[in-house]
């Protein structure tokens, strides 16, 4: 059974009170580990010198001022003498006289781990009796034949003291080794103050718990040895520890960037007076950032699993609006405020069907789908949903110097970095300002540089810029500055970001992706395999618009009788089809005979779904609604392929 310093120290001081000599114990510091209360009752001691931890300079000080050494001119130097004789921890014994009439001997004893054991015994019967034997040697014979029996009597005594105070050293030294090594080994800080806040007990673990605190911290104030981070969320729950308070708490050192769990346990005297408290405290760092990757692991399953039955109907419903806008968009004598109105809505629709998709597979880590866009629609998509998402106080301005080339990159995953991005900036922008994003190539790079009018990278979200969900607000919880994503596309791409201050205020962030120019791909006939005469007209639209001819099947079955025809350069099939077969059961049977034509899947169906899984091992995937746009990268990829 492990014990408490607290309770060995008890267990020594109980033993120490049944032996007649005054007894104290000054540890390697000069500082009291324990005493008896012949010590205290001996030396008329008040309270507080004989509590754990009072210098020995005080216990001096405080006997030398009542005269108990006679007559001393300059107390502090006579005291300061004592200390530095105490300091040498040599084996002494000498008798001296008290002011109060008595004789006393004191024998001190060092001890190995340093500091030494004081046993004090009044000796003025003794010297008494020797003193009148000296006198009537002659006629006390008898007497002193008695008196000699008596002092024999009490050497017997003192030798069994002595015993006794040599086994209670032994059982202190051995009890204290063993505490220390096992309060060693334990990965916390155990500790106890006293009431004034003060250490009279350490396992010197501070310093592990939190970094660049100094070892040595007994005699030292809550404020000096925790620091002024920690004092400030330990101190008032010490004040209710003090009022037999027990607590357990955690608190953050944004300093260093550690989670801290401390509990306070009151300690209290045989009346139940709180003499001080026993603290606990562990570095909990890991296992808060377990709780919060489990906690948004477990808000990802349950996104998943809200949305998986509902994705696949609500995508094509998204589709068949997507091409009604197409529709519209096409009228020539369309009003231009009413154009604008349909170019907005089909990107809304757009980012609605990828934010389903997203929602499908938080659980996953997003990868990258690299295929040929047209930069200038990217960048005016990214106009579109950034303007829409800034007040009228604050301007976009969006300079491309890249034009309107085809080039190969993710464009959802682009998209989604710069808007971050822009949406940083607007919580950085105080009412009016502007956010500039520059569009260009450098070399062999393709840059985006966006930067801000507001108030800058404070030095802690500079550290912590690409730290998933860290954000300056206080309280605030989601994903925080959001540059995560912008880190996490820039560095799957094979790029960088890199973030500062401009020297005349606000933010810089620029971030450089590999350039891949696209090559053009030639229309041909495609097979579209759609049971859903809606959603079928929508991509029949698209591939029209691309200039290609189109077939069109209902099913897999049906899909097979038309897949002979020689003039067929691409097949596009829904993988949920009325009939027996599925969308991926076509393209294996059509690849098991031989077939080596570009096959694309579309389905609404999330992206932990298991046959959407599995035809992504082994087909590009299409995630409904999609734009006529992002077919037609589908059609430019697999000229890589």
């Amino acid at each position: 059974m492990t014990r408490t310093a607290h309770e060995i120290t008890q267990m020594t001081q109980s033993g120490l009170n049944l032996i007649k000599q005054a007894i104290s114990i000054y540890d390697a510091d000069l500082k009291l580990a324990v005493s008896n209360q012949r010590f205290q009752d001996m030396f008329n001691l008040p309270d507080e010198l004989v509590e754990i931890g009072k210098p020995f300079a005080d216990c001096i000080h405080y006997l030398a001022s009542k005269g108990d050494y006679g007559p001393v001119e300059d107390i502090d130097a006579y005291v300061a003498e004592k200390v530095e004789q105490a300091k040498a921890f040599q084996p002494h014994y000498i008798e001296r006289d008290r002011a109060n009439g008595t004789r006393i001997s004191i024998e001190g004893s060092p001890l190995r781990q340093g500091g030494w054991v004081t046993v004090y015994t009044d000796i003025t019967d003794i010297k008494n009796q020797e003193a009148l034997l000296r006198d009537r040697s002659k006629d006390l014979s008898q007497q002193l034949l008695t008196r000699s029996e008596e002092l024999s009597q009490i050497n017997r005594e003192l030798t069994a003291s002595v015993i006794a105070l040599e086994e209670a050293k032994r059982e202190l030294i051995a009890s204290e080794s063993r505490l220390n090594l096992t309060n060693s080994m334990i990965p916390a800080h155990i500790a106890r103050v006293n009431i004034d806040a003060c250490y009279t007990y350490t396992n010197q673990k501070l310093d592990s718990v939190i970094p660049n605190r100094p070892k040595n911290i007994l005699g030292k104030h809550f404020k000096e040895a925790l620091g002024g981070e920690a004092y400030e969320e330990v101190y008032p729950r010490f004040l209710n520890a003090l009022k037999g308070q027990s607590s357990a708490f955690e608190f953050t050192l944004k300093d260093h960037g550690k989670q801290v769990r401390v509990a306070l346990t009151p300690d209290k005297d045989k009346q139940g007076n709180v003499i001080g408290a026993y603290l606990l405290s562990m570095d909990i760092t890991e296992e808060a950032n377990a709780r919060r990757a489990l906690m948004h692991a477990r808000r990802r399953e349950l996104a998943a699993q809200l949305t998986s039955g509902l994705a696949h109907d609500f995508s094509n419903l998204l589709t068949i609006i997507l091409g009604q806008q197409n529709k519209l968009e096409a009228i020539d004598d369309l009003l231009p405020d009413v154009k604008e109105i349909v170019v907005t809505t089909k990107a809304a629709a757009l980012r609605g069907g990828a934010l389903l998709d997203g929602l499908s597979q938080l659980d996953a880590k997003r990868g990258l789908s690299q295929n040929p866009i047209d930069f200038i629609n990217l960048i005016n998509g990214v106009e579109r949903l950034g303007k829409a998402t800034l007040p009228d106080s604050i301007h976009l301005d969006i300079n491309n110097q890249v034009g309107s080339k085809r080039v190969i990159l993710d464009q959802g995953f682009t998209q989604d970095a710069l808007l971050n991005l822009i949406l940083n900036a607007r919580e950085a922008i105080n009412d009016t300002g502007t956010i500039s994003i520059t569009a260009q190539r450098v070399e062999n790079w393709l840059e985006f540089i966006v930067r801000d009018t507001g108030t800058g990278f404070s030095k802690d979200a500079i550290k912590n810029v690409f730290t998933p969900f860290f954000t300056t607000k206080k309280g605030a919880a989601g994903r925080g500055l959001g540059l995560t994503t912008v880190f996490d596309f820039a560095k799957i791409s094979g790029g960088r970001v890199d973030v500062k201050n401009h020297k005349d205020g606000g933010a810089i962030v620029s971030m450089r992706i590999p350039y891949i120019a696209a090559v053009p791909v030639e229309p041909g006939l495609v097979l579209l395999v759609e049971d859903n005469a809606d959603i079928r007209q929508t991509i029949r639209d698209y591939l029209r618009k691309m200039g290609h001819s189109v077939l069109e099947a209902d099913s897999a079955e049906e899909a097979l009788k038309l897949s002979h025809i020689s003039d067929l350069t691409h097949i596009i099939t829904d993988l949920m089809l009325m009939g027996e077969m599925t969308g991926y059961d076509l393209a294996m049977q059509l690849r098991s005979h031989g077939m080596t034509l570009p096959i694309t899947i579309i389905t609404g169906l999330p992206k932990d779904n298991p046959l959407r899984r599995t035809a992504s091992k082994s087909f590009p995937v299409l995630h409904k609604p999609f734009s006529d746009v992002q077919l037609a990268t589908v059609f430019q990829e697999s000229a890589y392929q």
